[in-house]
């Protein structure tokens, strides 16, 4: 069975491979619309849509284009919702799911990127690297020895989330003989045993671990879950890393632990504002590496994640499941609303 379905995305930027595969597909009619000056342009291609593709980071699509109540409603010819990554921050599953929409995201496209840039914040913050160029460019003159660092060798590393992110996580740090230890609420202990780690309770985790990195998404269950008492329980000197999403961790509280010396450094890739404002207090210390939401941004990653969210919607086009479904239990819902949309 081939469906015509009417797909439409938001117009930020995608690998160009993206519009090339669903564009060229027989059984689907894509359409892209701006994301600002053109409004009921916009909500005229949504208002046909059977698909809508969109960009997974809340900050960068205004919030009108977000998969909200208020949209589902104005668009009922909604069958399915893909995000442009792993996460899907500006998608309302919930509300999909009582909508009878599937929410698909493109999960592992960007693994390894994520998971290579997680180690390059935290051998940047050990090693003190950025504070190195940025004492260098200002033409100071200091010893070698005032900017010492550690190795990360040989250290314990937890990993707070062992999808597919932290599986390659694990995969990096026997390559730096560390002791891997990780927490996951959704996955047996011989499940993470699998993929590269030990399992233990969050506590032990962050009471024997030297570096502390999340892998895991943003969710009821996770926002604010590394509060002033989760830096607390931290080892003191250990490093804290994040490529995961904001608001999982309190700024104020990680700047806190940070300025009182109980932890010694941090990595940071996302925020509660994107990009951070310039006078953040985290970005004014010599001891925190700042990237601005960029670990899954790499080419290969882009081009990975463009892949594979086309290759899903080709995937729905033909009749059948796609692989990475985040609300799985929507699916006889939706199959029931696909069949209607054929009569």
């Amino acid at each position: 069975m081939t469906v015509k379905l009417k797909v439409v995305r938001s117009g930020t930027w995608t690998n160009p491979v993206f519009d090339e595969l669903v564009g060229s597909h027989a059984g689907v009619d894509l359409d892209v619309f701006s994301v600002s000056g053109a409004d009921q342009e916009a909500w005229s291609k949504l208002a046909q849509a059977q698909v809508y593709h969109l960009m997974a980071s809340r900050d960068d699509l205004p919030a009108q284009w977000h998969v909200t109540d208020e949209l589902l409603q104005r668009c009922p010819n909604l069958l399915c919702v893909s995000s442009s990554g792993a996460g899907y921050d500006t998608i309302d599953v919930e509300a999909c799911t009582k909508a009878g929409v599937a929410v698909v995201n493109q999960a592992g496209g960007n693994a390894m990127s994520v998971a290579e840039q997680a180690f390059g914040l935290m051998i940047a913050v050990s090693r003190r690297l950025c504070e190195q160029d940025r004492r260098l460019r200002r033409g100071e003159r200091f010893s070698r020895e005032e900017v010492m660092g550690h190795d990360i060798g040989g250290r314990v590393l937890g990993l707070v989330g062992m999808g597919h992110i932290g599986t390659r996580m694990a995969i990096l740090a026997h390559a730096f003989n560390m002791t891997v230890l990780a927490t996951d609420p959704y996955l047996t202990a011989q499940e993470i045993e699998q993929r590269g780690a030990t399992p233990v309770a969050m506590d032990e985790l962050l009471a024997r671990c030297d570096i502390v990195s999340l892998h895991c998404p943003r969710n009821k269950e996770t926002l604010g879950m590394f509060d002033a008492a989760a830096f607390r329980a931290m080892k003191q000197g250990a490093l804290f890393i994040t490529t995961a999403r904001g608001g999982i961790h309190d700024e104020a509280a990680l700047a806190h632990a940070l300025q009182t010396g109980h932890l010694r450094g941090a990595g940071l890739d996302v925020w509660s504002v994107e990009p951070p404002p310039a006078d953040h207090p985290l970005l004014a210390m010599d001891n925190v590496v700042a990237t601005h939401h960029t670990a899954g941004v790499s080419h290969e990653a882009r081009y990975n994640i463009a892949k594979i969210a086309a290759e899903q919607i080709v995937l729905l086009a033909g009749g059948n499941r796609p692989p990475r479904l985040v609300n799985p239990e929507v699916w006889p819902v939706y199959a029931q609303r696909l069949r209607q949309a054929l009569l």
